[in-house]
């Protein structure tokens, strides 16, 4: 049985994992299958998260079968297979009582304040999990958290067919943002200065892309929208300066939604922002979407397969990490597999 622990900053290791410990009431114990790798994840090693307390096990997108339920437990039952929400909110403080449990006032994420699930098996709150569809494939269902970021950051700006969207980063993020807004009939627009990148986003479903390199974003939206830009700018890549550029392209009532961060601070154009009354509103997580994605997913109306590019057995995770650093263009989603 294996884990994967980031013991220190920049320390990545496999260690034998602890025996199997019985559910409490109210969880339910879960056989890890497949994970995936996330940018946060690589924060978090390179100790860069200033969310994460170290050592950590870390993972947070992942999926596999119930193995044990605790008593009370009732909507979950041993053999069923779920995807695990990551986000463990209180319940009780102001943004869980008005519904925003994503930004919970002592919230816990499994993988980063609590150990995750980069390990064999590992004990969740039953309310956490989702039920899987039996013939969803569990790669797929692993690539739910991802897609449940993106439908996040997309209710808060809202979104809908006659938007036109423009997208900073081309990466797993921008990907996932991508296909929630097609999904919603949006016009999208695609801005990465890595050329695969913006070549597989056009393989997504981008209607335009752009290299901010070989041309300015400006000059790129200036037509869109009867010249007045794009409707909704999300920003997967945080990058500081890119938030002046936002507020400068986009269209009067325009909506920017900020899902990448940086420790920098950054300029903002208070008379664009007041001037065009646009909407900036930061997304963290997600709002219990991982059941209308596990939906969408099912039904066929995102392209989840074509996101994952490599896949490496569990006790092969430095591998994993090491193509990442090394070849960054080279992977979208890179998956962990437990079973082998």
């Amino acid at each position: 049985m294996v884990g994967i622990i980031v013991s220190s900053p920049g320390v990545l290791e496999l260690i034998a994992q602890a025996p199997l410990v019985p559910p409490e009431a109210g969880e339910v114990t879960i056989r890890v299958e497949r994970a995936g790798i996330c940018g946060s994840d690589m924060h978090i090693l390179h100790g860069s998260n200033p969310f994460a307390r170290y050592p950590r096990v870390i993972g947070h997108e992942f999926a596999g079968q119930v193995m044990q339920v605790g008593s009370g437990v009732t909507c979950i039952a041993v053999g069923d297979r779920v995807v695990v929400d990551p986000v463990l909110p209180c319940g009780t403080c102001y943004p869980c009582r008005i519904g925003r449990p994503n930004v919970c006032g002592n919230l816990q994420v499994l993988g980063v304040h609590r150990d995750g699930g980069f390990r064999d098996h590992c004990n969740v709150p039953a309310a956490s999990c989702v039920k899987l569809p039996a013939d969803m494939p569990i790669e797929v269902a692993t690539l739910a958290e991802p897609f449940a970021v993106a439908a996040n950051v997309l209710s808060r700006t809202g979104i809908g067919a006659e938007d036109i969207v423009l997208i900073y980063g081309a990466g797993t993020v921008g990907l996932t943002v991508l296909q929630v807004a097609k999904l919603h009939g949006a016009r999208c627009i695609i801005s990465d200065p890595d050329t695969a990148r913006l070549e597989r986003a056009l393989g997504f479903g981008a209607d335009v892309v752009v290299d901010p390199r070989a041309a300015s974003v400006a000059d790129a939206v200036r037509d869109e929208n009867d010249g007045l830009g794009p409707t909704v700018v999300i920003d997967g890549a945080g990058i500081p300066a890119l938030l002046l550029e936002a507020c400068q392209v986009a269209s009067p009532v325009g909506r920017i939604g900020l899902l990448g961060f940086s420790a920098a601070p950054c300029n903002i154009s208070q008379q664009e922002i007041v001037k065009k009354e646009l909407t900036l509103v930061g997304s963290r997580l997600n709002k219990q979407f991982l059941g209308p994605v596990v939906g969408w997913l099912a039904e066929g109306k995102l392209r989840p397969a074509a996101m994952i590019t490599q896949t490496f057995a569990a006790k092969d995770a430095r591998a994993a990490f090491d193509l990442i650093e090394r070849d960054p263009a080279s992977t979208i989603k890179v998956h962990l597999d437990f079973m082998n």
